[in-house]
């Protein structure tokens, strides 16, 4: 187990530097001078080419990336161009607001999706799964954004039940801080429950037809303990890669929501540094963010291995 712990921390390595080198030439490219961002469209070209040159961008893109990422490797990201304040404090409490809202929406995920796929799969043909069918299609069917609106509208605006947007710090009042996250997890997590309970579904369909599971059903052992001893941990395989992918998934969503929720998490923050041509900044989020990502697929891959031991010792192939 160690050494297949090792060998997909190298390749999670491997992934993440590549992700740098992407990030590092797609803020090379994009539009926009920071130079006249910062000392305005008006000022004069010496200063904006002195200002180049403090900055480092006249250098050759190798000297240039290395010593971005040799910063970035002792989490230095430089200062915000914009804000003019160091980037990390600035990043990390993004990060902490954001983890909030995906830790509480991974686990609802995960509890919701896998027991709307099992209760589905337990009572497949009958109207109670179509019901949850129908409404799983209708959900992935529809973008993230409108049902943001519906629950603003629904929520905030007709019952005033809850805030539109905003965020209160969790020393201001649990209620408070509570009742500026209901929306935008709620908002997050629709989409994932409907796919995660799809995939368990199908999954525990598949499982429930098994030899082994008839076998056990033969041997007169009660439906019950069949579908949780026999059924439910095979069938959760797959799920849990799909939970660990959901996280990228997630990350996707967050940009979306904080935004429309003005929730200050890392999407939000990301969007801000975009708007604003903050380099250092956009680079700080987006390598942050795929290092998230890396992680969460480690996460599954080892999860994964340790619940099938045939995947570490590279057997699935041959059966």
């Amino acid at each position: 187990m160690l050494i297949y712990f090792c060998k997909r921390l190298v390749y999670v390595v491997g992934i993440v530097f590549v992700v740098s080198l992407l990030i590092f030439f797609i803020t090379q490219i994009m539009p926009g001078n920071v130079a006249y961002v910062i000392l305005g469209d008006f000022a004069p070209l010496d200063q904006i080419h002195a200002l180049e040159e403090k900055l480092g961008f006249n250098d050759p893109w190798y000297v240039q990336y290395w010593r971005w990422l040799s910063h970035v490797v002792r989490f230095d990201f430089g200062d915000s161009l914009i804000m003019e304040r160091p980037i990390g404090p600035i990043l990390w409490q993004a990060v902490a607001n954001s983890a909030i809202l995906a830790v509480i929406s991974i686990i609802l995920v995960a509890i919701i999706g896998i027991w709307l796929g099992v209760y589905s799969a337990v009572r497949h043909g009958r109207a109670s799964d179509h019901a949850v069918s129908i409404g799983t299609y209708i959900v992935l069917a529809v973008p993230e954004f409108f049902w943001c609106i519906v629950l603003i509208v629904v929520f905030a605006g007709t019952l005033n039940w809850l805030p539109a947007t905003g965020y209160t710090a969790f020393q201001d009042g649990f209620f408070a801080w509570a009742s500026h996250l209901i929306l935008p997890v709620v908002a997050l997590v629709m989409g994932l429950v409907a796919h995660v309970s799809r995939l368990t579904r199908s999954s525990m369909l598949e499982v429930m037809h098994s030899q082994y599971v008839v076998a056990a059903r033969a041997r007169g052992i009660p439906e019950a303990r069949v579908i949780r001893e026999h059924a439910l941990p095979n069938a959760l395989l797959p799920t849990i890669t799909v939970l660990a992918i959901d996280v990228g998934v997630l990350m996707g969503g967050m940009i979306v929501v904080e935004t429309i929720f003005s929730y200050p998490g890392l999407g939000r923050l990301l969007i801000f540094s975009i708007q604003q041509l903050d380099l250092p900044l956009i680079q700080a989020a987006m390598m942050v963010v795929a290092v998230i990502y890396a992680l969460a697929n480690l996460l599954a891959d080892v999860l994964y291995a340790f619940l099938n031991p045939r995947i570490r010792y590279g057997k699935v192939a041959h059966g």
